[in-house]
C-alpha cells in the first residue's frame, strides 16, 4: 500500500519537538532548580546548533524549490513553520526563566543587573572590571567598521549607543564582544548574611562603560545585546595538492565567515539603532531577524554556579563498579573468559582507560587501534595511547576530522598523536567514520589474539558522565577479528572485506535491518510470535520508515524508544496501532542504540553506533554488533523493560498528542534512569 506523505512528520519539525522535550525539563517544577537552569542552557545550545546547521541547510535549498521527500512540504513552508514553533517555544522559555528567577530568590540567590547594585557591590564590580575585564575588551566603532566577517558566530555583543547630553559630540555606535571564552559569564558578588548575589558579565561591562568611553567626552551610554548565528556547513575544497588536514583547517576558517542565518537583538533597542545595525551588516528581514530579551546565549547557563547548594541539584549518582571487573585484576584476563558490557554513566568509563593502561605496559600486547569521533578536552584516553606509543606499542588511530564542531579539537589531537609516533589513518573524503572501535592485538602462544571494545558512544570520559551508552568488551575471536577487518577497510582505501558477524555501513546496514523486519512479518503471517524493540536517537530514513509501517500493518508488535527525530506518526489507528513510539528525556542523555528482534522466539540482540538516518546508512562507516552472551542479552532486555515501564519521563511521539507525558495503568511512578542505576547497584 502506498503511503501518503502526510503520514510522516517533517524531520526539522520533529527535531524541534525533541528540543521542546528538553525545555519541558526546565519547565517542570519537580526538576531541581539548578538542573532546570542547566536544561535552559541545553535547550538554548541545541537551538543555536539547529539554526547553524539545519536552518542554514534549508536556506541553501530555498532557491531550488525542493519539496521534502518525507512530508511533501516545500522549503519555504518548512521555514515558516520553524519560525512559528520557535516563537512559541521562546514564549515558554522566557516565562520559565522568570519563574526560575523567582524560585532562586526564594532560596536567597539573587541575579542583579547593573541598576540594582549597592555602593559596595558597585566598588567590587569596578575592581573586577579593571583587573579582569578591561584588559581584554577591544571596542569596535561602527562608523569605521566594515568587516562583518570579523563578528564571531554565537558570540554575544553589546551594541552601545554613545551620546553626549549637551550634544557637543557626534553620536556614535560601538560594539563590544562579551568575552565569555576567557571569563565566566557569572560573577559571584560578595554575599550579605545568608543572601547570595550573582551578576552577569554583560552587566559588569554595562556598569563600567563610563570607564571606557568617558575619555572621549561621552556621558550617556545605552547597551543592548545582539548576536549572529552563522551557517556552519563547511564547503570543503577539492584541491588535490593539499592534504585533507589542510583542507579541513581552511574550511574551519571559512565557517567562521559563514552567512548569517539569524540575527537576534534586545527588543528594547531603539529603532534608529536597530536600523543602523541592520544597514551596516546588510541584514534583511529574510535573514531571520528576531527580537528577544536582554540576555542571549543561554548555553552559558549550563555552567551556572551552584552557589554551594547541592540540595538544589539532582542527588549524586557516582559511577558504579562492574560486578565482574574487580579492582587490581587484569581486564584482558576477564574478557578472555567472558564478554562484559559497560553501561555509562551508570558504570565507570575509567575501565576503558584502565584497559588501555594495561595494554600499554603488557609485554605481550603488540598493537592498539582506535577510532575517534569526539574526544574529551585533556583526554585521558589520548594520553593512554601516547603512553602506549612511548612504550613501543604499534598505535594506530582513525581520527574523524569531519566531526561537526569538533574539527579543531580533532586536528589538534591528530598533530599531537603524530608527534608521539602514533600512526594516523587518513580521513575518507565523503564518508564519516562514526563507529566506536577499540582493538588490542596480543601474542598468545605464538599467535595473534584480538580483544575489542565496541560502543554506542564516543571514547570520551566527559560525555560518558551524562550520555547513556552501552559498551561491549569482548575476546570473542569471531567478533574481534572482524573489528580488525574494519581497520583494514580504512587502511586499504575502502576495499570492502567480507563480514559474517558485524554489519557495517555504508554497505548493508539498511538491508540488514530490512531483512530482520521482513523476518518478523513472515513469522506474524505464520501465526508465530512477532515483535521488535528498537531503541535509537533518531529515525529519518524514509525507506525503513515505510517498512516499519508495513511491519505494523502485518501485526508485528513494535515498541520504539526514540530520543530525538522521529518521522513516523504512530498515532493513526488506521494501520499503525501496532507501533508504540516514546521518547525519554531525563537527567542523562539517552544515546544508546539497541535493537532486539523476536526471531520466532530465538531473540536476536544488537547494539550499534548508527541511528536509522540516511547519513548513517549511506555516508558513514558504522558498525552493528550482535550480542551473543546470554547474560548480557538479559541485561539489555531488563534495561529496555525498565524503560518501557517509565511513566514519569516518557513522552508520546505521535502528532495528535506530541510530547504529552505517557501514563500507564501502573499507579506506581517509574523513572527509568533512576531504576536502572538501582538495578546495577543491586548486582554488586
Amino acid at each position: 500500500m502506498a503511503l501518503k506523505n502526510s503520514k510522516f512528520i517533517n524531520r526539522e519539525i520533529s527535531w524541534l519537538d525533541f528540543n521542546e522535550r528538553v525545555l519541558q525539563e526546565a519547565m517542570d517544577e519537580t526538576t531541581p532548580l539548578m538542573d532546570r537552569i542547566k536544561f535552559m542552557g541545553i535547550y538554548s545550545n541545541n537551538r543555536d546548533e539547529f539554526f547553524r546547521v539545519r536552518v542554514a541547510t534549508q536556506r541553501r535549498m530555498l532557491n531550488y524549490e525542493i519539496k521534502n521527500e518525507i512530508s511533501g512540504k516545500d522549503t519555504a513552508e518548512v521555514l515558516e513553520e520553524i519560525t512559528m514553533i520557535v516563537e512559541k517555544q521562546e514564549l515558554n522559555f522566557n516565562k520559565t526563566w522568570e519563574d526560575i528567577k523567582e524560585n532562586l530568590e526564594k532560596e536567597k540567590i539573587y541575579l542583579l543587573d547593573e541598576d540594582k547594585l549597592t555602593k559596595e557591590q558597585g566598588k567590587f564590580v569596578h575592581r573586577f572590571f579593571s583587573d579582569k575585564v578591561r584588559p581584554i575588551l577591544f571596542p569596535l566603532m561602527l562608523e569605521n567598521f566594515s568587516n562583518l566577517n570579523a563578528l564571531k558566530d554565537a558570540t554575544i555583543y553589546l551594541a552601545i549607543d554613545l551620546k553626549s547630553k549637551n550634544n557637543k559630540i557626534k553620536r556614535q555606535l560601538a560594539l563590544i564582544a562579551v568575552p565569555t571564552d576567557k571569563i565566566s559569564r557569572f560573577i559571584i558578588l560578595p554575599g550579605k548574611g545568608d543572601k547570595k548575589y550573582i551578576i552577569l558579565l554583560d552587566d559588569v561591562i554595562r556598569y563600567c562603560l563610563k570607564d571606557i568611553f568617558s575619555i572621549f567626552g561621552f556621558n550617556s551610554y545605552e547597551a543592548y545585546t545582539i548576536k549572529f548565528t552563522r551557517d556552519a556547513e563547511m564547503d570543503i575544497d577539492n584541491d588535490v595538492s593539499k592534504s585533507f588536514l589542510e583542507l579541513m583547517s581552511e574550511s574551519i576558517k571559512q565557517r567562521k565567515k559563514g552567512a548569517p542565518v539569524r540575527f537576534v537583538y534586545d527588543e528594547k533597542i531603539p529603532e534608529v539603532l536597530l536600523k543602523s545595525l541592520m544597514k551596516k551588516f546588510n541584514i534583511s528581514k529574510r535573514d531571520n531577524v528576531r527580537a528577544g530579551g536582554k540576555y542571549h546565549n543561554f548555553k552559558d547557563f549550563m555552567s551556572f554556579p551552584d552557589m554551594g547548594r547541592k540540595d538544589l541539584k539532582y542527588p549524586p549518582s557516582p559511577p558504579l563498579l562492574h560486578k565482574d571487573l574487580p579492582p587490581n585484576k587484569s581486564i584482558i584476563g576477564v574478557i578472555r573468559e567472558k564478554d562484559i558490557m559497560l553501561h555509562y554513566p551508570y558504570q565507570s568509563f575509567h575501565y576503558i582507560i584502565d584497559l588501555l593502561r594495561e595494554a600499554s605496559i603488557d609485554p605481550n600486547v603488540m598493537a592498539i587501534k582506535m577510532t575517534f569521533y569526539r574526544a574529551a578536552q585533556g583526554s585521558g584516553v589520548m594520553n593512554a595511547l601516547i603512553n602506549a606509543a612511548r612504550n613501543g606499542k604499534q598505535v594506530t588511530v582513525f581520527m574523524e576530522l569531519q566531526a561537526r564542531f569538533d574539527e579543531e579539537a580533532n586536528i589538534y589531537w591528530t598533530n599531537r598523536l603524530q608527534e608521539e609516533g602514533v600512526k594516523i589513518i587518513q580521513t575518507i573524503p565523503g564518508f564519516k567514520v562514526h563507529s566506536k572501535l577499540l582493538q588490542i592485538r596480543r601474542k598468545e602462544n605464538g599467535k595473534n589474539v584480538y580483544y575489542a571494545n565496541i560502543s554506542t558512544g564516543n571514547f570520551n570520559e566527559s560525555t560518558a558522565k551524562v550520555y547513556a551508552d552501552d559498551s561491549l568488551l569482548t575476546g570473542n575471536q569471531a567478533i574481534t577479528t572482524e573489528v580488525n577487518k574494519v581497520f583494514h577497510l580504512f587502511e586499504s582505501k575502502f576495499i570492502m572485506p567480507t563480514f559474517k558477524n558485524l554489519i557495517v555501513a555504508p554497505f548493508n546496514i539498511r538491508t540488514f535491518f530490512m531483512k530482520m523486519l521482513d523476518n518478523e512479518i513472515q513469522n506474524a503471517s505464520e501465526g508465530k510470535e512477532a515483535w521488535a524493540i528498537l531503541k535509537m536517537n533518531s529515525i529519518s530514513d524514509k525507506k525503513i520508515a515505510r517498512k516499519l509501517y508495513e511491519v505494523a500493518g502485518a501485526g508485528v508488535d513494535l515498541k520504539m524508544i526514540v530520543r530525538g527525530i522521529c518521522i513516523l506518526d504512530p498515532g493513526d489507528p488506521e494501520i499503525y496501532d501496532e507501533i508504540e513510539a516514546f521518547s525519554i528525556v531525563d537527567k542523562y542523555l539517552e544515546h544508546s542504540r539497541v535493537f532486539v528482534f523476536c526471531n520466532g522466539g530465538d531473540n536476536k540482540y544488537f547494539i550499534a553506533s548508527a541511528d536509522w538516518m540516511p547519513r548513517n546508512f549511506d555516508h558513514r562507516v558504522e558498525v552493528v554488533c550482535p550480542i551473543l552472551d546470554k547474560a548480557i542479552q538479559q541485561e539489555l532486555m531488563d534495561m529496555l523493560q525498565i524503560q518501557l515501564k517509565d511513566n514519569t519521563q516518557t513522552r508520546y511521539l505521535r502528532r495528535s498528542n506530541m510530547n504529552e507525558y505517557r501514563k500507564t495503568n501502573d499507579s506506581t511512578p517509574h523513572r527509568a534512569q533512576f531504576e536502572i542505576y538501582d538495578y546495577f547497584k543491586a548486582l554488586l
